[in-house]
């Protein structure tokens, strides 16, 4: 009990020495400062100075990123609107028509020599021409439902055709439909085939060109990814 005591003493006495050397120091801090405080204040209006224009800056650095989220934002949801309301009209077509519309994008796109074959039993080849550069394109066009996908078989029948009956550079599946399956866009993309889904498409209708929407190959933007085979 005795040894206790003395080392709570001893913890007590040792704390009011470090209260009173710190008191100590801060009026010595004081005296000083109000002994020197022409050279101290232009110093201390400089700091704080600093920390009010460091946080007015963090403070619209802030408002700045949020500004552009809420816009890129705002356009996405624009653009894609702007997409649906043209796809409205493409909606509508018969899948004759549409075949007949897409051959139309290709001219508009530069593409020379386009013929439409407008009839079952053209092997896949419902729109046939040729880039700007020279290279056969081949299209597959599909008037689905917007909610519906195109699955693999209908992928698997184009792969078939597009290149060996055909001798496509460009072979290129199109649809109005919102997705292709995940086997439907993997053979795609083993088989080089541009596979353009509904938001594609909708681009290709606002007056995207054709060569630019060719590497996005069925994503909603950003580079073509080739899975493993």
């Amino acid at each position: 009990m005795a040894s206790r005591r003395r080392r709570w003493r001893l913890r007590k006495r040792t704390r009011r020495q470090v209260q009173g050397w710190g008191a100590v120091v801060a009026a010595a801090v004081v005296v000083w400062v109000a002994g020197h405080w022409t050279m101290v204040w232009p110093v201390f209006m400089a700091v704080l100075a600093a920390v009010v224009a460091a946080g007015a800056g963090w403070i619209l650095l802030r408002s700045h990123r949020r500004a552009v989220d809420q816009d890129r934002r705002w356009r996405a949801q624009e653009e894609a609107r702007a997409r649906e309301l043209s796809m409205a009209d493409v909606d509508a077509l018969s899948w004759q028509d549409f075949e007949t519309y897409i051959a139309g994008l290709c001219r508009r796109d530069g593409c020379t020599k386009v013929v439409v074959s407008g009839k079952s039993g053209d092997l896949g080849a419902d729109v046939i021409g040729y880039l700007a550069d020279g290279r056969k394109l081949v299209i597959q066009c599909k008037k689905y439902a917007a909610a519906r996908g195109v699955g693999s078989q209908d992928m698997q029948r184009f792969v078939g055709t597009a290149r060996p009956e055909h001798g496509a550079d460009v072979a290129l599946f199109v649809t109005t439909g919102r997705t292709f399956t995940s086997a439907a866009l993997g053979l795609a993309l083993r088989q080089d085939v541009v596979a353009m889904h509904r938001d594609l498409l909708g681009s290709w209708v606002k007056g995207a060109h054709l060569e630019s929407l060719i590497p996005l190959n069925g994503s909603g933007g950003g580079t073509r990814r080739r899975p493993p085979a």
